[in-house]
């Protein structure tokens, strides 16, 4: 499915749930409200989700000034990848991760968190990069954007239904009352499940690309299964605190230790992914 089909997709979704959610709320005013709702959120979504995003882990912008060897790999990564400069922000943690946003090329961002800078070398922190700059020449960044702000608001409008069976909003009289607070409940119940669903629209295959995109790239995958590996091992010692609506923007899954969100992971296995590589830097030396 196409980036284009799947940004339809999710946004279908939201308003779906929406319109579902006025219904039961408040019948066919209910409904009215709701589409509205749906159309904010929507443009919402689609203008606004990567600074939602940025400002959900507190990430800053970081100056060339202050980064000048970070700044470097990135320009010449885009140069060779023929894509605009992203933005390049820093996520005050020592959780060492990274994620790029944004609607499309012409506006991607790449966040890294503090601890990345410090455990990675430059040659492995290429790699991470090029992973990153390869989902946004690939063009997954506006999908998962998208995915990561609409499946925060479907646990939202579940919280909306958890008040609205507790106070019995809904019907008119005392039968619709009952239905619709029931109907409130399973909702309330669903949506986390709908959430996940939503983000499993980010396929994991979108990973394996961007890990072969950026090996190619940066022109050596052996660098870039190194950080996974160095990744896999730090991010578990010092968890980020990540929610399951975001994790699937990261380049190692910050979810990875919990059970029950690695259930719905959008990230394939990282040994999967680093033996893949392996396979490639194989190739790259015949």
């Amino acid at each position: 499915m196409s980036s284009t089909l799947k940004t339809t997709f999710l946004l279908g979704s939201l308003t779906g749930l929406m319109l579902l959610f006025g219904q039961l709320l408040g019948g066919s005013q209910g409904v009215t409200w709701a589409l509205v709702m749906a159309a904010v959120m929507n443009l919402g979504s689609y203008w606004f989700s990567d600074k939602i995003v940025l400002a959900s882990y507190g990430a800053k912008p970081i100056e060339e000034s202050e980064a000048p060897e970070l700044y470097a790999i990135v320009r010449r990564l885009s140069q060779k990848a023929n894509v605009p400069m992203p933005r390049v922000y820093l996520i005050p943690t020592d959780s060492p991760n990274a994620f790029a946003t944004g609607r499309n090329p012409q506006h991607a961002v790449v966040a890294v968190t503090s601890g990345i800078l410090r455990l990675l070398s430059w040659e492995e922190l290429e790699g991470v990069l090029a992973h990153e700059l390869g989902h946004v020449f690939n063009r997954d960044i506006l999908v998962s954007s998208i995915a990561a702000t609409l499946a925060g608001a479907v646990m939202w409008l579940a919280s909306m239904a958890r008040w609205g069976a507790m106070f019995g909003v809904g019907g008119r009289d005392d039968r619709d009352d009952r239905g619709n607070g029931f109907a409130l409940i399973i909702m309330a119940l669903l949506a986390p499940f709908a959430a996940m669903l939503i983000q499993l629209a980010v396929s994991r295959s979108r990973e394996y690309g961007a890990d072969e995109s950026g090996a190619r790239l940066c022109g050596n995958p052996r660098a870039l299964a190194s950080a996974l590996e160095k990744l896999a091992i730090q991010s578990g010692r010092v968890p980020l605190a990540a929610s399951p609506q975001t994790a699937h923007l990261f380049i190692v899954n910050p979810l990875s230790g919990r059970f029950l969100e690695s259930l719905f992971s959008t990230h394939p296995p990282i040994e999967e992914r680093i033996e893949r590589l392996r396979r490639m830097q194989l190739g790259f030396q015949r």
